[in-house]
């Protein structure tokens, strides 16, 4: 029986060029065709054909939900970006408003059970994002053997971004629902390995070894492939594509998790080469030293003091060169990360949807000298909105300015429900982090210490000393592995669950206890903090047994 692929290729490839690929009936186009174009060595119908299969390959990374429709009650839960907020405020480090919330957020930031087999919203839900991925990119990978791509760059190249989406797929399955590998996950069940696209037979799981060095194998095959076919050692210009920066940085991080340090460090210098170059102060979230000062009034009459989103690198991707990966405003952008996480968000942030703080017992080992200091509010803040009643909110103390614009991305002005903006999403930081981490797991310390320096002076704030490890007031009598840590908190603050997903690699739990300003004082073991695997999972493949 032949496949027939339909509205996949809508506007793409099916209505604009039909007639030139001569498909027959026009909104339709089966496998063997598809095969043939492959095939032929036309490079322009190849273009075509690739354009449309892997169209939506990018932000299979970091999804839309029309990608992910769960049926969940909440759209939050059904792409990374959300997936993410709900692993950022399940930590020790992120204090989500002065008052205790319901919602999805709220729910998260309590601590709510998130664990348990029959959770739909609260566990299902990243099981079916990491399956989607898996099997989008193997729908396309089924088209591109090694016969078919023979010799032609074109195919190389959307061959190794499949297999850098698979990957993804794979690792983020595993970094939700085994333990860490280097604590104790490596002698536990990983993943059952689907390479197919279509009817599989039940599959058992593979150990998580082998599951990773299928994750590896991808990785490592993709950047093979990129270098081959890809100018400038395979990294593109544009930070929407799937490029071997990406396939680097993935395979730098599952590196980290299994434990070899030394193709960490080999991914991460790859990266270093085409990105060196770190945030500008000016444009690291919103500094009191860039505040404009403008003759705008709120509607009550007062003065406004505006945040353009447009010199924020973490709105901006045209002013943060750390950026190899990201979305465009307008381009499959969301706008999660500025809604909650920016207070002063017209539509929803500060009027509805919370305030997100840092903790007070990490922001006072901040470095008075360090300028991610002046990131998060010491006073509260009365603002004004711009909705039709004047809102008024009290803003509370410890609320962040890492994410801050009263104007949105390409707006001149302040304008009620404006959320649009860029959204970085990998960026050099981390990889100097990661290297850093290598550097000191392999007892290197002095030179863990050299690419932490180079962070740190960055993050010095202007007409000051640069900052050292050895300078850092908070980082005396650290161990070098704990001053990464430390600073990978700091850096990394609020950005891809990587607070929570790093705890459970370095066995540190959630402890609020101690906390002056967490509105929810409880905990989460780091037994806890892997997910058993679906309940939806094991009532349709017999073979998988549960954790």
């Amino acid at each position: 029986m032949k496949k027939y692929i339909f509205s996949l290729f809508a506007g793409v490839l099916l209505s604009s060029c039909a007639n030139q690929l001569e498909v027959t009936p026009p909104n339709q186009i089966i496998d063997e065709q598809i095969k043939e174009i492959l095939a032929s060595g036309d490079e322009e119908k190849i273009k075509l054909v690739m354009k449309a299969l892997a169209e939506n390959l990018p932000t299979n990374l970091i999804s839309n939900s029309s990608v992910y429709s769960g049926g969940f009650a909440s759209s939050i839960e059904n792409h990374n970006v959300g997936q993410d907020i709900l692993r950022n405020v399940r930590g020790n480090d992120i204090v989500y408003t002065d008052k205790l919330m319901s919602g999805s957020v709220g729910n998260a930031y309590n601590l709510q059970d998130f664990w348990e087999a029959n959770l739909t919203t609260e566990n299902y839900c990243y099981w079916l994002l990491g399956a989607t991925v898996i099997n989008n990119a193997n729908k396309i990978l089924g088209y591109l053997d090694e016969k078919t791509i023979g010799d032609n760059n074109t195919l190389k190249d959307y061959r190794a971004r499949c297999l850098i989406v698979r990957a993804y797929g794979y690792n983020y399955l595993m970094e939700n629902y085994q333990d860490a590998y280097l604590l104790g996950g490596s002698e536990k069940l990983g993943l059952s390995i689907y390479d197919t696209y279509g009817y599989n037979d039940p599959v058992a799981r593979s150990t998580s070894k082998e599951t990773y060095e299928f994750i590896k194998k991808d990785l490592n095959e993709a950047i093979t492939l990129f270098k081959q076919a890809v100018a400038n050692d395979g990294y593109t210009d544009a930070k929407d594509d799937l490029d071997c920066g990406i396939a680097q940085f993935l395979l730098a991080r599952v590196s980290a998790w299994t434990g070899d340090w030394a193709t960490v460090i080999t991914a991460c210098d790859d990266l270093l080469k085409h990105y060196p170059d770190l945030i500008a102060k000016e444009n690291y979230g919103v500094q009191n030293a860039v505040v404009r000062e403008v003759e705008e009034r709120n509607v009550d009459g007062t003065p406004v003091r505006e945040f353009r989103a447009d010199d924020n690198a973490f709105f901006n991707i045209t002013v943060n060169p750390e950026c190899f990966f990201g979305f465009v405003d307008g381009t499959n952008a969301q706008t999660y990360q500025f809604a909650y996480f920016n207070t002063f968000c017209e539509s929803s942030g500060g009027m509805g949807l919370g305030f997100m703080r840092i903790d007070e017992r990490l922001y006072n080992k901040l470095d008075n000298n360090d300028l991610r200091k002046g990131l998060f509010m010491t006073d509260t803040l009365t603002f004004t909105y711009m909705d039709e009643k004047a809102t008024k909110a009290t803003i509370p103390a410890y609320t962040n300015l890492k994410y801050a614009a009263t104007i949105a991305r390409n707006n001149s002005e302040r304008k009620t429900g404006r959320v649009n903006t860029d959204q970085p999403v990998f960026r050099t930081s981390e990889v100097l982090l990661m290297k850093a981490e290598a550097l000191a797991q392999q007892n290197d310390e002095s030179a863990a210490k050299t690419v932490l320096n180079q962070l740190l002076a960055a993050r010095t704030k202007a007409n000051s000393t640069p900052l050292t490890c050895d300078t850092y007031s908070s980082m005396k009598g650290m161990s070098v592995l704990q001053m990464v840590q430390f600073q990978t908190r700091i850096e990394l603050w609020g950005e891809g669950g990587r607070e929570f997903y790093n705890n459970k690699r370095w066995a540190i739990p959630v402890d609020r206890s101690n906390s002056a300003n967490h509105v929810n004082t409880g905990s989460i073991s780091v037994e806890h903090m892997t997910l058993e695997i679906p309940s939806q999972e094991l009532s349709t493949n017999p073979l998988c047994v549960q954790n």
